[in-house]
């Protein structure tokens, strides 16, 4: 196994990146430099990444075996320590509203001129991975940097450009689990992690430190400390690859999976240099918690729509991030709001705006020092709840009274019940959304709420976890029923039909929704829980393309 403490073949000269795919605006970006900038990161850091993904593999078997996330006895020196990571620069002062959304060209350009404090440009969760995608990414993200970023819709003649004041950006890269199979090194993908930021880095890295603009990066889904200092050790490297200070790099790390909520302090202490807060990454984090804990009975959750941030382990793994955070004089940032405008109907929309305001409210209240929303309608919304409560431009010098958190607390479930209205919602939007990705898209309107991959996992990962405990399904005649795999498929197959009947048998099979429903199915049903539905998603993706 590679050392989990240094760079791995720092003597060694780069191996070249063979790249297996074409598209526009490729050779702008995948440059001599930027190539050698690529091989450098992943001929030092490639191995440790490995090593550091075996380490997820072993913890979950002993997980699965009976064992319990807790915290960890030999960082305890860290949590009871006297430290704070570094000051952040004044531009990342305010952030109490944050807008996200995928690498297109003119949702970015909408995006950052919505109102928002900052926007993040997500290479993950919210763009699906065709090559195109993340090369037209990195090419926006240049043009961004050389204050060019403009778009003339070629269907409607309509001209998009920056403001004069914008939005701040912050970049998300893929994780550290995701390849990006088009950049070879010695046959094997890449890490997608190195390869986007590796990419954005190179080529903006300095223009926007000297700019004042960053670089800044959320780090999504580490699982540990280590992963932290994996990517401490990416920055400092490529801090001085390309001449600015070490610390010019900020990242807010994203708190989505149940091992990190337990590491809080040692992911901050790791990163304390480049640190500029965690963040509550809900969706991603009820996935987690539902995967970590996935043969343990006692953990099962209801429906996702009775799972809700007021109570159980997402209420108490919120007030420790902000308690954790304060602490360490980093910024605590709430969690995303998935409701978008809803046309045509004034009930539902005023009902959407309201579950904005309430969700805002709860955690300006609680501390939060911003939050995301996922659509620009949303914006002013969030800036009115935070700017009638954080007058300030945080709240990390605050006495918020916090209640002490602990094991049992990030643990507790939501009570509630299984319904067949849940489940089928589970199966629709799980496909609906699986198929949109593997057509191209990222972020998708379904049902009124702005999804992304998390979506999609947290549907797959409870039919997973029902099937697995054989839990009861309660009916609308009240009856209630055992789910199995079978009675799961034929589901699946009524609600699939039902999507058919909507779109028409061309544009079902156009939107690639048989292959969809096929993954969906194996990843919510097969006997071991696949980690990741974008995995075995990725394949299929460039099998389509």
């Amino acid at each position: 196994m590679a050392s989990l403490m240094t760079p791995d073949r720092p003597d060694v000269a780069p191996d070249p990146v063979k790249v297996k795919a074409k598209t526009p605006g490729v050779e702008r970006v995948l440059s001599k430099g930027a190539l050698q900038f690529l091989s450098a990161l992943q001929n030092r850091f490639g191995r440790t990444r490995e090593a550091l993904l075996e380490n997820r593999k072993l913890r979950q078997r002993r997980f699965d075996a009976g064992e319990l996330p807790d915290f960890l006895p030999e960082t305890k020196e860290v949590r009871t320590g006297r430290w704070e990571v570094d000051p952040v620069p004044r531009i990342l002062r305010d952030r109490r509203v944050e807008i996200t959304g995928p690498v297109d060209r003119k949702m970015m350009i909408n995006a950052l001129n919505s109102g928002a404090k900052m926007f993040m440009a997500d290479f993950e969760d919210a763009s699906a991975p065709t090559f195109a995608n993340m090369i037209d990414g990195q090419v926006n993200m240049q043009d961004y940097a050389a204050g060019r970023l403009n778009f003339t819709d070629p269907a409607s003649g309509k001209s998009y450009a920056m403001n004069d004041e914008t939005a701040t950006m912050l970049v998300r890269p893929r994780g550290w689990h995701m390849l990006e199979a088009h950049a070879e090194i010695n046959g094997m993908p890449m890490s997608a992690s190195l390869f986007d930021f590796g990419l954005h880095f190179f080529h903006n890295g300095k223009a926007l430190y000297e700019a004042g603009l960053g670089p800044f990066y959320y780090l999504p889904k580490l699982e540990s400390h280590l992963e932290a200092r994996l990517w401490d050790q990416v920055f400092e490297f490529s801090q001085d690859y390309v001449g600015i200070p070490v610390g010019s790099i900020k990242a807010t790390v994203l708190i989505e999976t149940l091992p990190a909520a337990f590491e809080m302090d040692e992911i901050l202490y790791e990163l304390r240099r480049h640190a500029a807060g965690l963040n509550c990454g809900r969706w991603d984090y009820i996935f987690s918690y539902i995967k970590t804990l996935r043969n343990h009975p006692d953990f099962i959750l209801p429906d996702r729509a009775q799972v809700g941030m007021d109570r159980a382990f997402l209420r108490a793994y919120s007030l420790l991030l902000i308690r954790t955070c304060h602490k360490r004089r980093a910024h605590a940032m709430g969690g995303m709001a998935a409701q978008i405008p809803v046309k045509n109907d004034e009930v539902a929309d005023r009902a959407a705006f309201d579950k904005v305001r309430a969700d805002k409210l709860r955690e300006v209240q609680a501390g939060h020092d911003g939050t995301w929303v996922a659509h620009p309608a949303l914006v002013q919304v969030a800036l009115d709840v935070f700017d009638q409560h954080m007058p300030t431009s945080n709240q990390i010098v605050c006495q918020h009274v916090l209640p002490r958190v602990g094991r049992e607390d990030l643990l507790s479930p939501h009570r509630g019940e299984v319904t067949e209205a849940g489940l089928r919602t589970n199966i629709s939007v799980g496909i609906e959304y699986t198929a949109a990705w593997l057509s191209g898209r990222g972020a998708v309107p379904i049902h009124n709420l702005m999804e992304d991959a998390a979506t999609a996992e947290i549907s797959r990962s409870q039919i997973w976890q029902w099937i697995h405990h054989e839990v009861a399904v309660q009916r609308a005649d009240g009856e209630s029923v055992i789910l199995t795999k079978q009675s799961f498929e034929d589901i699946l197959h009524e609600e699939l039909a039902k999507i058919r009947e909507a779109l028409g048998q061309a544009a079902f099979e156009a939107g690639r929704y048989p292959t969809a429903a096929s993954i969906f199915a194996e990843t919510a049903s097969s006997d071991e829980l696949t980690d990741f539905l974008t995995l075995p998603a990725y394949d299929a993706l460039r099998a389509l393309a």
